[in-house]
């Protein structure tokens, strides 16, 4: 056997439930004994009491033995048997003792010391068995699990594929109770501060007893006197809270304390809380559709996906302050909410979101085979499991029964169908029925939340509190054109987004996921969506309908990097702040919004009038009844020299939630080619900036109309050298962009104008964009497509670095590179690249991408590098009017960009006077 050598301390050590919390408990996690059974040997060969049997590896639990954290790292599925003996006793003698287990995948039996325990079926619901008889007092005890998980069909899996759950993959601890204690207590509440209780309490005896509450340090206090029968009794009772703190994402107040039963066999004492208030959707004004509310006002829910998936613990997070950091990170983004998706999330981190203040969807796990008895009954029961046990966060405020059918289509189905017809007809009318009769189940057990039936991406919904839908679209025109005309098809009646025959109530419009990561052909790969993201923002942010959004995703994961942050939760860089300063992707999740309405870029002539429509959008009463101003500035970047062209304010009375116009702005562009930013700040009454916002003009002009000085600029394509040394080579953004990887030069034949353009040439200067080259598997290999079957949503291989529009987003690892700048092969400079980056940034290499779902390095984009020639050289130059241009790359490449590509709109230049 294992010597089992890790303290339990150094594991998880907190008490897994901290809104249901006991003071005399044994952590369980840690080392244990392990065994994989492929031939399901040990239960015939009584392995559970023999202490000879061979335990011949150690696990770490509470993590999956699929997982690194868990000392095994093996994804096998089938049986593995945990053992480990203990030391320890209740401080009462007479108390009642539990083995409690977080979640177990997929089947979970449990002895202690040979005797029969109990078993579990489901991968993601808490149990417990009572195993008091069964301890022994004054010595070594001994627990063995075995865990069963095969992936049957009928199995409420979930998304596992980027790792699997297999076996004990949440905490284990032992509890002590007394002879009648508290099973469990929900709380509702009501604004006017009136808390109505149902508990339930488990006496070995009839008799009485006081049920009391302790809140807030004594604030709030409650008694109730009750009479039991022996086994469990349903106690009703209600109490009030005077000046009621309501909870809120910006202010989340929890009623924290305890409740305590005292009965003549001791008293039950649990540490526990709650959060007063209340969720629903209403009209507003004359609208005919709802909004979604929070404590009886609008809300607006800027949300992400959460696969809650960690690199080395899988779905376990190896500590208590990495699922605390996770709503940290999201709150520091404006975000307000998250989706935890197909899975119910672990209950500490549930906590975090109630302390700290995040609304959270909250999915059902699913099943990948058929909705037949065997499924139907196995996730209707983990469904009850999951909405019992986390009924009293305050930060849940939605339950989501499906996902995209999954688990909810039956093979052969078709009955001669073929295509789109063939595929809807395999969600079944029975299956249809079923899934209402879990919506109308889980509001009759929870009338306090918002149901979803299925979270669509067929517009298969049936029945739901929630008009929601999937897309994932990239481009601005074709994501402007969908989202039009998802808005103008929620009206009560419409067949729009439902399937068997039912039509749209006047339920709130919401997306409850979107994002480019499968909007482009192949998939996007690992790519810039700093851009995609800010015109999504603004198209949503126009329609007064639509109340939130859920954006995919919050981190990467294993097949998708579609995330705000990296896996390791490293940053990416938006790149928002050079276009307005101070300006973050959490401006854009503002309650009171400024909406540019017009895309991210525009073509247009120098000097030429441009108008853009303003509008507000309001899901905030903070301001209401204010003279807010907008202030507004035009400007443009030449050549290192920050220029305003124009800049003004706007009163905008800010009246009321929804959206409005607000005006128009007429802004005339620079005389020269220059990539313009019309810059937007929403101010209040202090001069406190309440949200940012941008758009960008690719003005067109010509080189005589340049506004920085006298002399002559001659302009060169990168693309148009006369030579490379580069090993890989390669042109991109439509031949805008010529990069080489690895160490080489490119050489071009600049020719100079004649004496009767310039008599002299006084001083000669070279600028160019240019960027370090971080070269992928698809450039120096060639690129492949990933098969997007069902298999990519189980967490399959992106295959990224070949993926042909992966090109990486800027982020915190730095690709650096340095250029050296040759005339005539003297060098007259050289320049560090820090790095190869792609983000909002790069507006020409966005604004010319020839396919809206096909990426060619899309955002990419450089430094501005420019190099004066010596007065020596410029002399010899004089007369012969020519020279050789090299631009030499050390180990770390060189992006070259062009007039159509990166940040600033120039080819090579040289300026003469």
């Amino acid at each position: 056997m294992t010597t089992q050598t890790t303290s339990a301390a150094t594991v998880r050590p907190e008490f897994p439930r901290p809104d249901w919390q006991r003071a005399d408990w044994h952590n369980l996690n840690g080392a244990w004994a392990f065994r994989f059974d492929p031939q399901d040997e040990g239960s015939g060969a009584s392995w559970q009491v023999s202490p000879t049997a061979a335990f011949d590896r150690e696990i770490m639990v509470p993590f999956s033995w699929a997982s690194p954290l868990s000392g095994i790292g093996e994804n096998t599925a089938g049986i593995g048997w945990y053992r480990r003996t203990v030391d320890w006793q209740p401080k009462q003698r007479d108390s009642r003792l539990f083995l409690r287990f977080g979640a177990v995948d997929y089947t979970a039996e449990a002895w202690v010391n040979g005797v029969f325990a109990g078993v579990h079926h489901g991968g993601y619901g808490t149990f417990e068995f009572e195993v008091t008889d069964a301890w022994q007092s004054g010595g070594v005890n001994t627990i063995v699990v075995k865990a069963e998980d095969r992936d049957r069909d009928f199995q409420t899996r979930g998304k596992q594929g980027y790792g699997e759950i297999r076996g004990i993959w949440q905490p284990v601890w032992l509890e002590a109770r007394p002879r009648t204690f508290v099973r469990d207590a929900k709380f509702t509440t009501s604004l006017d501060g009136t808390i109505h209780v149902k508990a339930r309490i488990e006496a070995l005896e009839a008799g009485a007893g006081t049920l009391s509450f302790d809140f807030a340090q004594g604030d709030v206090m409650h008694e109730a006197q009750v009479t039991l029968e022996a086994g469990l009794n349903e106690i009703d009772t209600t109490f009030q809270v005077s000046s009621p703190k309501l909870w809120s994402p910006e202010n989340p107040h929890l009623y924290e304390g305890e409740l305590r039963f005292d009965a003549a066999g001791g008293a039950d004492v649990v540490q526990t809380y709650f959060g007063i208030r209340e969720i629903g959707s209403a009209h507003f004004g004359e609208r005919g559709y709802r909004w979604i509310t929070l404590n009886g006002k609008p809300v607006y829910l800027n949300g992400t996906l959460d696969q809650s998936y960690h690199a080395t613990g899988y779905f376990t997070y190896p500590s208590d302050e990495e699922m605390r950091d996770e709503i940290y990170l999201m709150k520091r983004l404006g975000l307000n909410f998250v989706r935890i998706h197909i899975k119910p999330e672990e209950p500490r981190k549930l906590y975090w979101a109630d302390k700290l203040g995040i609304l959270v969807m909250e999915d059902m796990p699913c099943f990948w085979g058929a909705p037949d008895e065997e499924a139907r009954g196995g996730y209707e029961r983990e469904a009850l499991e999951v909405i019992e046990r986390d009924w009293n966060h305050p930060s849940i405020f939605s339950w989501v029964m499906f996902n995209e059918t999954w688990g909810l289509k039956t093979e052969g189905a078709s009955g001669g169908l073929t295509g789109d017809a063939a595929q809807a007809s395999s969600y079944r009318p029975e299956a249809q029925e079923w899934v209402r009769s879990m919506y109308h189940w889980a509001k009759r057990l929870d009338p306090t939340r918002l149901v979803e039936d299925n979270s669509p991406c067929n517009w298969d919904h049936v029945e739901t509190d929630l008009n929601t839908w999937h897309f994932y679209i990239n481009g601005y025109e074709q994501l402007r054109g969908h989202v039009e005309e998802v808005v103008a098809k929620a009206v009560p009646g419409s067949a729009h987004n439902f399937i068997g025959g039912n039509v749209q109530t006047d339920a709130p419009l919401m997306n409850s996921e979107c994002g480019n990561v499968w909007g482009i052909e192949g998939g996007a790969g690992d790519s810039d969506l700093a851009w995609h993201y800010r015109y999504m923002m603004n198209e949503f942010r126009r329609h007064d309908k639509l109340c939130g959004f859920v954006f995919t995703e919050f981190r990467d994961v294993t097949n998708e990097f579609n995330g705000y942050y990296r896996l390791d939760g490293t940053e990416k860089e938006f790149g928002y702040e050079a276009f307005v300063p101070g300006m973050t992707v959490a401006d854009l999740h503002a309650p009171d919004f400024v909406v540019i309405d017009a895309p991210p870029c525009q073509t247009i002539a120098a000097g030429e009038r441009a108008t853009v429509t303003l509008l507000r959008s309001s899901f905030s009463d903070r301001y209401h009844g204010q003279t807010l101003t907008v202030a507004w500035e035009l400007a443009y970047d030449s050549l290192g020299t920050r220029t305003t062209v124009a800049s003004g304010t706007l009163s905008a009375a800010w009246e009321g939630y929804g959206v409005e116009l607000l005006g128009e702005l007429a802004v005339i562009m620079p005389a020269e080619d220059a990539v313009a930013v019309l810059a937007i700040k929403l101010v209040d009454g202090d001069g406190q900036i309440v949200t940012r916002n941008f758009t960008t003009f690719d003005v067109r002009g010509d080189l005589a109309s340049r506004a920085d000085g006298d002399g002559l600029f001659l302009q060169l394509p990168v693309g148009g050298f006369g030579g490379q040394t580069f090993a890989h080579q390669w042109q991109a953004v439509g031949g805008a962009k010529t990069t080489g990887a690895g160490a080489g030069r490119f050489a071009y034949d600049i020719t100079l104008p004649g004496q009767d353009e310039l008599e002299l040439i006084g001083e000669l200067a070279i600028a160019f964009e240019a960027a370090a080259c971080r070269p992928l598997a698809r450039h120096i290999e060639g690129a492949k497509f990933a098969d997007h079957g069902i298999s990519m949503m189980h967490g399959a291989s992106a295959q990224v670095e070949y993926n042909p529009n992966t090109y990486y987003m800027t982020d915190e690892t730095r690709h650096e590179s340095r250029v050296h700048v040759l005339v005539d092969g003297e060098r007259i400079g050289s320049f560090v690249l820090p790095d190869d980056p792609a983000d909002s940034r790069g507006v020409l290499s966005w604004h010319y991408q020839a396919k809206p779902n096909r990426l060619d390095e899309a955002g990419s984009y450089g430094y501005l590098i420019q190099a004066k020639v010596p007065g020596r050289l410029a002399a010899k130059l004089d007369a012969r009017r020519s020279f050789k241009l090299e631009l030499e790359a050390e180990d770390g490449g060189l992006s070259l960009y062009g007039r159509n590509a990166g940040r600033y709109p120039i080819d090579l230049l040289i300026r003469c006077r």
